[in-house]
């Protein structure tokens, strides 16, 4: 059971903040009973969502990112949100474009939400029982070459 029954803080969005975040949320997900391998995921899913708020919420104006997790029965349950401008097609945005999807294939539940007050809310949702670290392989040989 985590220490604090859930994490709720925010961060200005810029680089440095994504690795703190990053390892708070590493923190709680541990505490809630995380295997190393579903800490693997978290980590990447949450990096990539932090970068995604860090590089398109704001553009060069200043900006918090959101950060909350909580535990719900055997479910870690993790928001990233910002205030930002919301989703849209940009000309000669950075990056690939497959963080996304990674945060999706990383995770056991995602969405992407237009928040009321304005800006993205990333909603991941991983399992956290032990059913969970063995009935999914990530990032391994054996899930890339597995038939879909």
């Amino acid at each position: 059971m985590p220490t604090k029954p859930c994490l709720d803080e925010s961060y200005p969005a810029d680089p440095a903040s994504v690795p703190r975040a990053r390892t708070t949320l590493a923190r709680f997900a541990a505490s809630a009973g995380a295997t190393p391998e579903q800490l693997e995921s978290i980590e990447m899913a949450v990096s990539e969502a932090l970068t995604n708020a860090v590089v398109h919420a704001y553009g060069d104006d200043p900006g918090d990112i959101h950060v909350i997790a909580a535990v719900a029965g055997a479910e870690l349950w993790i928001l990233i949100a910002d205030d930002g401008g919301g989703m849209r097609a940009r000309a000669g945005s950075p990056g690939l474009g497959v963080g996304l999807a990674l945060i999706a294939h990383a995770a056991d539940g995602f969405a992407v939400a237009k928040r009321s007050t304005g800006g993205t809310e990333l909603q991941m949702r991983f399992r956290l029982d032990e059913l969970a670290a063995g009935d999914q392989l990530r990032g391994s040989v054996p899930s890339a070459v597995a038939p879909a």
